[in-house]
């Protein structure tokens, strides 16, 4: 049980390949890769704080394979075996991740994802009992906590928001979602963007969370050929050019007539330049640009949900791990 301010630690789980017991009709190559893969071992850490009534956890867990390195990849928070958060870990071989629990009994466990050089595990579980109170309130959890997508591929998850208090209502609490720390060329959706909690509500309620990812253009735009021989371009254009040149020719002798010619010379050249660099012209002459893709690797989005009063805020956010490959 946590009051006010306390840590809990969960010992260290080792992850063992299960056990096969037709490892005799094994490949060569298949025996080859799981001695190059190594067992993990995850460990974690919960410190929980009281603030105005609610509880709040710092979840920090530590990834380390058997030759003492640190793993790469995602990690996921889950309590009573649900997700609730996921995290990218750095490249110390941890993840942090704060959450506002509900009132009531928790027990929360890391699971880490594996990459291609390590096996998967899971530490033991950190008990926490969060503290109630009569104010009206609510948790964010998301459930995967991790996603793994190819770049261009999309990809959905359930975001839950918990009410807490709801008897205290009086109307009912508008809950907006928002997203944050995607990398780039990446969106996401959220359908609705923002949900209802009723009075004396005590079910969550969920939303969908679509990410979706760019993968490269492949497609080469179509290159127009420019033509130089075009009979209404140089119709026009050499009129001009011998139009304008005689004018300054004929007008040495009056000052005023020479300047307006130079003026007009330098316009017209202007407008030439203009054109020939506009955005039009370059996608009609060359095509359109290429989409870069998203770039690769592991990354955090912090899921945000507020609500207002019209006074004040609540503001809860809880971590998506991001893996594009």
């Amino acid at each position: 049980m946590v009051a006010g301010l306390g840590t809990a630690l969960a010992l260290p789980a080792l992850a063992v390949p299960a056990a096969n017991s037709t490892a005799s009709g094994a490949s060569a190559a298949q025996s080859s890769r799981a001695l190059a893969t190594q067992t993990t071992q995850t460990t974690l850490r919960a410190d929980t704080r009281d603030i105005a009534g609610r509880t709040h956890a710092t979840l920090s867990v530590f990834v380390l394979g058997t030759d003492g390195q640190p793993a790469t990849g995602a990690v996921v928070f889950r309590d009573h075996r649900k997700a609730i958060a996921g995290a990218a870990l750095n490249a110390k071989g941890s993840a942090t991740a704060t959450l506002t629990l509900p009132q009531g009994d928790h027990q929360i466990t890391a699971a880490y994802q594996g990459d291609s050089a390590h096996l998967a595990s899971a530490s033991h579980s950190v008990p926490i009992n969060a503290v109630a109170s009569g104010t009206p309130d609510f948790s964010v959890s998301v459930n995967p906590g991790s996603l793994s997508l190819t770049a261009g591929q999309s990809g959905s998850t359930i975001v839950s928001i918990t009410p807490s208090d709801a008897a205290a209502l009086t109307s009912p609490m508008f809950v907006e979602l928002s997203c944050s720390g995607l990398p780039d060329q990446t969106a996401c959706t959220f359908t609705p963007q923002t949900v209802q909690i009723l009075p004396n509500a005590t079910d969550a309620v969920t939303a969908g969370l679509v990410v979706a990812t760019q993968a490269a253009s492949t497609a080469q735009g179509a290159l127009r050929t420019p033509s130089h021989g075009n009979p209404v371009a140089w119709a026009v254009l050499l009129p001009g050019i011998f139009g304008l040149g005689g004018l300054a020719f004929g007008a040495r002798r009056r000052r005023w007539l020479s300047r307006l010619a130079l003026l007009g010379l330098v316009g017209f050249i202007a407008v030439l330049g203009t054109t020939a660099c506009s955005p039009l012209y370059y996608y009609h002459n060359h095509g359109p640009p290429q989409n870069l893709p998203t770039p690769a690797g592991t990354y955090n989005i912090t899921i945000a949900a507020q609500s207002s009063n019209g006074i004040t805020a609540i503001t809860h956010t809880t971590t998506l791990a991001l893996t594009v490959k």
